[in-house]
């Protein structure tokens, strides 16, 4: 994370030259409203605020809300705040129920809104509330600290519930991830930082390891909508859906290899996979663009002569230049070589240890080419399909 600075008590990074303020993640909201609970349970006395620190060692002070005091339990919630990384959770509040109990330690579990695993391959083993490992870690180090600061060794029963998790529910991944019932109370640093590729990159791993723990060793990967759409529609395939790899199609590429992948089947818009036929590995615009550079430039490759490839220059589309190729007749000898290097750079980046396959796509042409591995690679998602 680029240079936390501190204004007024609110955080900020600065990323490409704009100052966005960071917020907290569900994981603290939950770590912070069961040590609030826990401090309030054992001294009987209601708090208006609780100071936290996060796993990346920022302190926090969070307002208390919605505070009930009981002999034999307390809760309450910490709002969540997602900074300028405004997504569904924001603004929720997360409740922590806290009892004390005969049993050692301190055992966690979710209520009402947490979402409940029932698939392998995820951060918790299926049947346990879908709250993450560094979460967990977050409560029970807060809970005994609580404790411990009363002089309590005995054990706590801590209860996460968030009374609108189910609906949230919906406006998210959770349900295609095998998480039922509510959201997940996640986070690994404590702290949202805004526009986060980390995220991002954390939901492309998750789904990653679901499919593995589900048997299926071969990957079908698409950037977005439009890679998703088209591998729907391609003959012969499976509709199981798809890994959305969005941008990163590098680290797609790395974790693939590092969680023991046998292939990867890749679908997408020409627009957004030429990049990688120029060996860029993150197809956001604002890491590089050159779709029209790599085109020209594999265009005189294919023989069309230097008045065609300046012409191309000047698109501001790829489906304008493939008019232009199209008008030629050159249009599939540029895909072929295009295919052919993004299979290059694909197979270099995973040091040959994955089997490969690619189909590109565009709105006004359709399906333009695809790799021998694509055919080789089918059979094999199919068959872990069950068809």
């Amino acid at each position: 994370m680029e240079e936390l600075k501190v204004e007024n008590e609110e955080r900020y990074v600065f990323r490409n030259n704009r100052r966005l303020r960071t917020g907290h993640t569900t994981g603290t909201c939950a770590a912070a409203a069961s040590k609030a609970a826990t401090i309030m349970l054992l001294s009987q006395k209601s708090l208006e605020s609780i100071e936290i620190i996060t796993p990346n060692g920022v302190q926090l002070n969070l307002p208390v809300e919605d505070a009930i005091i009981a002999l034999d339990h307390s809760s309450c919630a910490i709002r969540k705040d997602g900074g300028d990384d405004i997504d569904v959770t924001h603004g929720v509040l997360i409740y922590s129920t806290v009892m004390l109990s005969n049993e050692e330690g301190v055992r966690i579990d979710g209520g009402e809104g947490v979402g409940r695993v029932t698939r392998k391959g995820l951060d918790q083993p299926p049947g346990n509330a879908a709250i993450n490992t560094v979460p967990r870690k977050m409560i029970n180090e807060s809970v005994l600290e609580a404790c411990h600061s009363f002089g309590y060794m005995g054990g706590v029963s801590v209860t996460i519930s968030v009374p609108d998790g189910e609906e949230i529910a919906e406006k998210t991944f959770n349900s295609r991830l095998g998480i039922v019932g509510g959201i997940s109370i996640i986070g690994t640093s404590g702290i949202v930082e805004p526009m986060s590729d980390a995220a991002l990159i954390d939901t492309i791993r998750t789904e990653m390891q679901m499919r593995l723990a589900s048997g299926h060793d071969y990957i079908l990967a698409v950037p977005g909508n439009y890679g998703e759409k088209y591998a729907r529609e391609y003959p012969g395939l499976s509709k199981e859906y798809a890994i959305r790899c969005s941008n990163f199609i590098g680290e797609t590429i790395d974790m693939a290899v590092e969680l023991g992948v046998k292939g990867l089947l890749l679908f997408g818009d020409l627009g957004k996979l030429i990049k990688v036929a120029g060996g860029i590995m993150n197809t956001h615009s604002r890491n590089a663009d050159c779709r029209m550079e790599i085109l020209s430039a594999n265009s005189i490759l294919a023989g069309v002569d230097a008045d065609t490839a300046r012409c191309i220059m000047n698109c501001i589309s790829t489906d304008e230049a493939l008019d232009i190729l199209a008008s030629i007749d050159a249009k599939d000898k540029v895909i072929s070589i295009l295919l052919d290097r993004m299979e290059y750079y694909i197979d270099r980046r995973a040091a040959g240890r994955l089997e490969l396959g690619i189909a590109v796509f565009s709105n006004r042409y359709g399906l333009l080419g695809i790799t021998n591995g694509v055919r080789d690679i089918i059979p094999k998602i199919n068959e872990a399909a069950g068809q």
